[in-house]
């Protein structure tokens, strides 16, 4: 498999102190980066992989977060005032 895998699945709180889940990526040559997802992208994610339990993701490849990531953001797309 090439480019980043889910190595580590952790609870955060964000901003507004809502709970999201955060992720570590490893990356071929071992460097990491984290990735905070909102309940939203939570959802899509979990259900995209097919994992009842966050443990479940850990060793999944990156391309199903960063779709996550899109669905979240694109969710407000058609709700943007025109100006």
């Amino acid at each position: 498999m090439s480019g980043a895998v889910i190595s580590r699945v952790q609870l955060g709180a964000a901003h507004d102190g809502d709970a999201e889940m955060v992720l570590t990526l490893r990356f071929g040559n071992g460097g990491e980066t984290h990735v905070a997802l909102d309940g939203y992208a939570v959802d899509h994610l979990m259900a995209a992989c097919g994992a009842t339990d966050a443990d479940r993701l850990v060793g999944l490849g990156w391309e199903p977060v960063r779709d996550a990531l899109q669905a979240s953001s694109n969710r407000y797309a058609d709700t943007a005032p025109n100006l």
